[in-house]
């Protein structure tokens, strides 16, 4: 059974730090691009960052470019997203992705995603 386990979540003030873990089980995610997304209270589900199979291509949406960094670790079958001067707009519901192409998460958002796993929470205080 494919599972994607978020970790990390939890309550964070405004300029602070979090890194969150997504651990990938079931199958091997080797050639998988990984990637986060967010959705806040009355809103869709949005692209964070994704992460191509290799590790070496990235993409991140404007909003969190220059704070976040998207890594993975194939031995540890975990990918995490470093998230530096969170703002109270960062604030979320964070779910990992996995799917065939890491470009597909920016363009086609939701719909590049295969797997999903069941979110952590982010908050930020002001």
């Amino acid at each position: 059974q494919v599972q994607l386990v978020e970790s990390g979540g939890g309550l964070v003030q405004a300029g602070g730090s979090l890194r969150l873990a997504c651990a990938a089980s079931g199958r091997s995610f080797l050639r998988d691009a990984m990637g986060w997304f967010r959705q806040g209270p009355g809103v869709e589900r949005e692209f964070v960052a994704a992460v191509d199979w290799s590790g070496s291509i990235t993409y991140y949406a404007d909003s969190v470019k220059g704070r976040f960094i998207i890594s993975r670790d194939d031995a540890k079958n975990t990918v995490y997203l470093q998230m530096n001067s969170l703002k109270p707009e960062d604030a979320a519901v964070y779910y990992c992705a996995a799917g065939p192409s890491a470009s597909r998460f920016p363009s086609k958002g939701t719909g590049g995603v295969d797997y999903w796993g069941k979110g952590t929470r982010v908050t930020v205080s002001s």
